[in-house]
């Protein structure tokens, strides 16, 4: 697929505010209570104090891809090293603390899939869609290898595993809705992805709504997939909050340039970019190819638009059902401030240097 894009900005000079400051310094105190930060030093702390240059601290996730190659690649290190900018990398283990730490500020860009990203906004956080990084299959319904339960019906009195707020959760919802079933036909243990997995191959769950890749690690342990649907998994999208996009513009187009050369870089190397997902996961890497060359479209449209709007309008009545979101009218809102394509529409990768 090709993409014609206009001429980057002309210059990547970042002016930082009080804002931007307070979101450094829980940046930090995040990053050292949790123990996530993946770089080789921490300057978050400097730079809340005045440093100059600053510090963009984003997400890395298994189910990016393109997150890992930026990450593993070191570009915006490169990239921004000019301006004196510290880049800060948090892993994310699902589109709920994504979300989670957008709305604390401790990161400035995540990933998350729409469903996510639409529910966040809808009850009230600030973010912007600013970049499609996937079309995945990432979620289906998930057994033990030795499970007497073959469909969807099936799961009617059962216990599911699943993370509210993310695609896999949404998942479940949809696809009880299709089989005549609803939440409350079902008990839904509220456990994060790969405690979801542990769950259901100890036998403390009947089934789990899967996220990949933990869920190809499963499926290769004996885990057998009952139900899949493309169709009821949302885009992986890139999210940033607006204060970021309104104060630092210039680090935000970075961010992209870096996701639109990954993504170029991945077509290009497909076996290597399952190689960096097998060594960040711990996944075999047949398991990882699996995920990476079966299940995650990276050759997608990447400038947030109808597509995305046309996938979203219609998980948002769920969202309205499920009492995720209070209104329809607070879904329709936010839908309409959610998807900003002028970064994808601007984006240059050429400007990302290797490093």
């Amino acid at each position: 697929m090709t993409h014609r894009f206009s001429a980057p900005p002309a210059s990547r000079t970042s002016v930082r505010g009080p804002v931007k400051a307070l979101a450094a310094a829980a940046a930090a105190a995040s990053l050292l209570l949790t123990g996530c930060v993946a770089g080789e030093d921490s300057g978050a702390a400097a730079n809340a104090n005045g440093a100059a240059g600053g510090t963009l601290t984003l997400d890395f996730a298994t189910y990016n891809p393109l997150s890992l190659i930026i990450k593993d690649q070191g570009w915006l290190e490169t990239a921004l090293a000019e301006d004196g900018v510290t880049v800060e990398w948090v892993q994310s283990a699902g589109s709920n603390k994504a979300n989670e730490n957008l709305r604390s500020g401790a990161v400035d860009v995540g990933s998350t899939a729409g469903s996510a990203a639409l529910l966040n906004r809808a009850n009230g956080s600030p973010i912007k869609v600013i970049d499609v990084f996937s079309q995945p299959e990432w979620s289906a319904l998930v057994v033990g290898a030795d499970s007497d339960i073959a469909s969807v019906s099936d799961l009617k009195g059962k216990s599911v595993a699943a993370t509210k707020g993310t695609d896999p959760y949404f998942f479940l919802v949809q696809a009880l809705d299709e089989a005549g079933l609803s939440l409350k036909d079902v008990t839904v243990e509220q456990l994060q992805h790969a405690d979801g997995r542990t769950a259901l191959e100890n036998g403390s769950v009947d089934a789990w709504a899967g996220l990949d890749p933990i869920m190809a690690g499963a499926e290769q342990n004996g885990a057998r997939l009952i139900y899949r649907n493309l169709d009821f998994n949302t885009y992986g999208l890139l999210a940033a909050n607006e204060s970021f996009l309104e104060e630092d513009p210039e680090q935000a187009q970075a961010v992209v340039d870096a996701y639109e050369k990954a993504r170029a870089w991945a077509a290009e190397n497909p076996e290597e970019t399952a190689r960096i997902l097998a060594d960040v996961a711990g996944l075999d890497p047949a398991v990882a190819q699996t995920v990476v060359l079966e299940r995650s479209n990276l050759d997608v449209d990447p400038a947030p638009g109808d597509a995305q709007r046309s996938v979203l309008a219609k998980i948002g009545s769920t969202l309205v059902e499920t009492g995720d979101v209070a209104s329809q009218d607070a879904v329709d809102k936010a839908l309409d401030g959610l998807l900003e394509n002028s970064f994808v529409r601007n984006a240059a990768p050429a400007a990302t240097k290797d490093s």
